[in-house]
């Protein structure tokens, strides 16, 4: 494919960056008028309601979705007025971005998928008709008509292929530093990992040793540790860099830096200067492999039912109760254990963090620690560390290792690292979903039906090209709030928009890529099996899709007055 875009079906470089910026001037105050018929239906006594946010979750949530389409679209263009200052904004990236623009928007006035089968129109939100019809400027009715045409999502795709083997498709802004990191970091997964993966999800194995040795050695562990504990000292945008590097080979291998990420932000956010002296070195140097152990087989997203219990004995706490979903905790050495020390403070205030050590166990032998036991959740996917369910009866955790040496603080502690999770999961996600384009891409140019192979199919570029554009929205998203969060920037609504869209964009990405390979994908032998299985767990944990919105939803209505 080599089709060239008559200029005069689009309009020029200027038109173009001059529609995007009144694009999203318009979107952002349909963004306003949103929010207050919104908040209409959720007050009641002139203060905002819970009850009411969850009675109108299709509003609200839709609300959220919204939101995060015009925070993309913002990202967007300021990445191409950027791309373009510095002379990096070329074809490809222009292509993707036009066609960003075209699709969102026109899924804004016509309907923003949520999931499959749940679309959110702007007359869910109470809007009248003149109010939608005023919001669609000319400039948006431009950029829809000219934006996510066959044409250009044919070029996009031959570009594509022509750029093959380049990394990902489009200049994705970073500066020299991180880019030097990211091909550093693709070297490593792609000849360590990628050639090994498949086999070890295949057969449930444990991520070898020595690849989380290898890992160590080239500071995964320790990147956002401050160098005075031993680690590299840089900041969420490098965390992000490599975990979409290393989740592109294998998510598992890219959720492996997971663990130790919320631990050292917890230690250093909440701990002592004891604590952090004595266990971020460790960590940082994989001395210690930790492991997040909060949630129960009944509270699931609603950590203030939690009942585990810590009681106070002498100079240990004994931990008697059950978790579950518990990700790596064999081979950890180490938990951040949320408990409940105060029975009679409700809620979370009687919730304390715990930093617990363990003692390594096996398959045969999982949990050798005294007061400790359990069994192992056999998973689809996001395999090569395990999942157990976890009990304790009586379990003994040095009074030392109460995080902060202050009960009562656990759940304020685990708040503080929720932005760097969501964004580190929104990273995750657009590193499988640019592994599902990967494999998508490749089998469309080998495989070969009625003559021809099958990227010279329409419906096929289709795929490929929106596969491309949203793992570029995704990767502009994340890399934006972790930005903010290196300017110690409040960032939780931005984290959680990148983690929500990017889980939607991996799911989408993996089942796109699925079918492009018919029937061959749902045989176990291919990679894309795997990697479907992979994206299908992202849009869950570290808050699930409905969890994240609404939580997206209440911040805006809170602070959009």
């Amino acid at each position: 494919m080599s089709l060239t875009i008559e200029t005069a079906t689009i309009s020029t470089p200027t038109t173009f960056a001059s529609d995007m910026q009144a694009a999203v001037k318009t979107s952002e105050s349909l963004l306003d008028a949103i929010v207050a018929a919104v908040r209409e239906k959720v007050v009641s006594e002139g203060k905002i309601s819970s009850a009411k946010i969850e009675a109108e979750q299709r509003a609200t949530h839709g609300l959220a979705w919204f939101a995060t389409y015009v925070e993309s679209l913002k990202e967007m263009q300021g990445y191409a007025s950027t791309m373009s200052e510095q002379g990096r904004f070329g074809e490809m990236e222009s292509l993707i971005t036009r066609i960003t623009f075209g699709e969102y928007l026109a899924q804004m006035f016509g309907g923003i998928p949520m999931n499959q089968g749940e679309i959110v129109r702007l007359s869910d939100f109470g809007l009248s008709k003149e109010d939608i019809d005023a919001a669609k400027t000319p400039e948006i009715e431009r950029l829809i008509s000219e934006g996510n045409t066959a044409d250009i999502r044919t070029r996009l795709v031959a570009l594509m292929e022509a750029a093959e083997g380049v990394g990902s498709f489009g200049d994705a802004g970073l500066d020299e530093t991180m880019e030097a990191f990211r091909e550093e970091m693709r070297r490593f997964a792609e000849s360590e990992v990628l050639p090994y993966a498949h086999e070890w999800h295949l057969k449930n194995d444990y991520i070898p040793l020595d690849i989380i040795d290898k890992m160590a050695e080239m500071g995964v562990f320790g990147l956002t540790i401050p160098e005075e504990f031993g680690g590299l000292g840089l900041g969420k945008e490098s965390m992000c860099v490599v975990s979409e590097e290393l989740s592109r080979a294998y998510i598992g291998v890219g959720s492996l830096g997971t663990r130790s990420e919320i631990a050292a932000e917890l230690i250093i956010c909440g701990g002592t200067e004891e604590q952090k002296a004595q266990w971020l070195p460790k960590i940082a140097a994989a001395e210690i492999l930790p492991t997040a152990v909060f949630t129960e087989p009944n509270t699931g997203s609603d950590l203030a039912s939690l009942k585990t219990r810590a009681v106070l004995d002498g100079d240990a706490y004994k931990v008697t109760g059950n978790k579950t979903w518990i990700t790596h905790p064999v081979r950890a050495d180490m938990m951040t254990l949320l408990t409940r020390t105060n029975p009679d403070e409700p809620g979370y205030k009687g919730l304390s963090m715990l930093l617990a050590p363990k003692a390594r166990g096996t398959d045969e032998t999982p949990f050798p620690a005294k007061g400790m036991d359990g069994g192992e959740i056999e998973v689809l996917g996001y395999r090569g560390m395990k999942e157990y369910e976890i009990s304790f009866d009586n379990f003994e955790v040095k009074k030392d290792n109460l995080l902060g040496g202050v009960e009562g603080q656990g759940f304020k502690q685990l708040m503080q690292t929720f932005e760097s999770a969501r964004i580190q999961t929104a990273a995750r996600a657009v590193g499988v979903a640019q592994s599902a384009l990967d494999l998508g891409l490749r089998y469309a140019q080998e495989r070969i039906q009625f003559s021809k192979a099958l990227i010279n199919f329409p419906r096929v570029i289709d795929k490929l090209a929106m596969m491309a554009v949203e793992v570029m929205v995704a990767r502009q998203l994340t890399y934006y709030s972790a930005r903010q969060k290196d300017q110690d920037k409040r960032c939780d609504l931005e984290a959680g928009m990148a983690k929500l869209l990017g889980a939607r964009v991996a799911w989408a990405a993996a089942d796109n890529a699925l079918q492009i390979h018919g029937g061959n994908g749902f045989a176990l032998e291919y990679p894309i099996s795997r990697v479907l299985c992979d994206a299908r767990i992202l849009n869950i944990f570290e808050g699930a899709g409905e969890i994240q919105a609404q939580v997206i939803a209440r911040r805006l209505l809170d602070s959009r007055k």
